[in-house]
């Protein structure tokens, strides 16, 4: 079998932070790096959970919800992944993650999508270890820009 293009990365060298993955097509994969790989601190379930049901709420519901294909985490739970169309820039998808963050670190209420009839795993969320995260991963993306979102060689 063919090595798959993100096995090919060296995860050594990748740090916190926002990269292009891949491009298939008109869909543009962003590697939303959150925490260093095989350092020993990852995303635990429950606030990831939460952050994933606020990032995927907040980028649908955005200007550019129709060009939302995927957001959701890395098995390895050292970030996320957004899937978007191309019609949308690096610079948009940036901007809107900064949005993204800032809205998860201030969030207040009910979690979206968090009841039985909605979720398969309702009772797996944790408020403030998801706006932890948000206002963490907000501190790298503030100095971020299009000309960073390269794989480090």
């Amino acid at each position: 079998m063919e090595r798959i293009a993100s096995f090919s990365v060296d995860h050594r060298r990748i740090g916190k932070g926002l990269f292009i993955s891949r491009i298939d097509g008109d869909v543009v994969t962003y590697d939303m790096r959150m925490c260093v790989p095989n350092a020993g601190s990852y995303l635990q379930n429950a606030p990831l959970h939460t952050f994933e049901h606020l990032l995927a709420t907040y980028v649908r519901n955005s200007s550019f919800g129709s060009q939302i294909v995927y957001a959701g985490p890395m098995g390895c739970r050292t970030g996320f992944y957004l899937l978007v169309r191309d019609r949308m820039s690096h610079a948009d998808a940036l901007g809107l993650l900064k949005e993204a963050m800032a809205f998860i670190a201030g969030f207040s209420g009910p979690i979206p999508g968090a009841s039985e009839p909605e979720c398969g795993n309702w009772r797996d969320h944790e408020l403030e270890g998801a706006k932890a995260y948000a206002a963490d991963y907000l501190s790298v993306l503030e100095g971020w820009t299009v000309e960073r979102m390269v794989y480090p060689q």
